[in-house]
């Protein structure tokens, strides 16, 4: 979909129609979550501050998300998408791989399948969406963005490799601002430069993604659409507005999110085995620190102690913390030894 948050926000309030609007929570450390395009025009994005945002754009309106309403939206499109074919896989709220190889409605190219479903969309919802059409999903994503908004792309295969050739890294799925910035030190800046890259180099240098980008370059996803799939962990977390550093604040917004986390097993009727602490402080490392037990975690009386237990390994009073998270993994259980095992973490994450 097309600003899918920011346009269901626009179709709802026809004043907010034509003006730079960002559905996001107005506060310190408020987030944008989707931009309508006439704020990205001043340089609005996604996963920005509503501080920074508002700098650039002084006229922004910052608008309530209204999730229950997004989702009513989706379940729309879903219901839509069910129409030809069953082979769905959601990648989001508003967006998914469908599969139409054999579909319901015996239409033999796919381009007119997309049509058809653009179409039914806006009749539906008043909302556009953009499609990308190809062989394998790596390209398929890649031309649903390709013509935004209310976009239709074809890569044939016979076109494919062309087409990947002139792509510029920064735009193959994998590749964040940090591998790109690692790619062009290397001197390579787009799918051609990538494909005279050996599988031994990149796997070198990227390690198992080296193998993805290899195949990439060459037009080779294997990928299937998979429609059904298994839930491999529960989870939440919480931005504070202001940084906490004191104990007794940080066991209490621990306490909050542990309850928040038991809300949520509870709702997926999930079953895991493996508790994750998630802190992110004051300049933004953040690290992980993970402990598996025997015992399924349900409840708060099993997550709290563990919690705890987690958080005493983290020093935090000289470091503030800007976030905080929980989540629950590992439905088989699996652990090296009958006693609870440590597992230390640090991670980076690219947009």
């Amino acid at each position: 979909m097309d600003q899918f948050f920011a346009a269901v926000e626009q179709r709802d309030q026809p004043e907010l129609r034509g003006k730079p609007i960002a559905v996001g929570h107005d506060a310190e450390r408020g987030v944008v979550s989707t931009a309508s395009y006439e704020a990205r025009r001043f340089g609005v994005h996604s996963a920005q501050s509503i501080q920074v945002a508002r700098r650039l754009c002084p006229q922004l309106i910052i608008v309530e998300p209204h999730f229950q309403r997004y989702k009513e939206v989706s379940a729309q499109l879903h219901s839509i998408f069910h129409d030809y074919t069953d082979l769905i896989e959601p990648v989001s709220l508003d967006e998914a791989f469908l599969d139409v190889t054999d579909n319901k409605r015996d239409i033999k190219l796919g381009v007119d399948i997309a049509r058809e479903i653009k179409q039914r969309i806006y009749d539906t919802t008043g909302l556009t969406a953009s499609a990308g059409v190809s062989y394998c999903k790596f390209l398929a994503k890649i031309a649903s963005d390709w013509r935004k908004p209310d976009g239709l792309t074809v890569i044939h295969p016979d076109k494919a490799l062309d087409f990947i050739a002139q792509l510029k890294v920064e735009k193959i799925w994998g590749i964040g601002p940090k591998t790109a910035d690692k790619m062009h030190r290397m001197g390579i800046f787009t799918g051609a430069d990538l494909r005279e890259r050996s599988l031994q180099h990149l796997t070198a240098e990227f390690g198992k993604m080296g193998q993805v980008f290899y195949d990439f370059a060459r037009g080779i996803d294997n990928r299937p659409v998979i429609s059904e799939w298994e839930r491999k962990s529960v989870s939440c977390e919480q931005t504070f507005e202001k940084d906490i550093s004191k104990p007794s604040a940080v066991i209490i917004e621990l306490y909050h999110t542990v309850l928040e986390l038991e809300r949520r097993i509870a709702k997926n009727n999930f079953e895991g085995h493996t508790l994750t602490l998630k802190v992110k402080f004051l300049d933004f490392q953040q690290i992980t620190r993970s402990i598996t037990v025997n015992n399924i975690l349900r409840t708060k009386d099993e997550i709290l102690p563990l919690a705890k237990q987690l958080l005493r390994q983290v020093e935090f009073r000289s470091h503030p913390i800007r976030l905080l998270g929980l989540g629950v993994s590992n439905q088989r259980g699996d652990m090296p030894s009958d006693k609870p095992h440590w597992i230390q973490l640090e991670i980076e994450f690219e947009d």
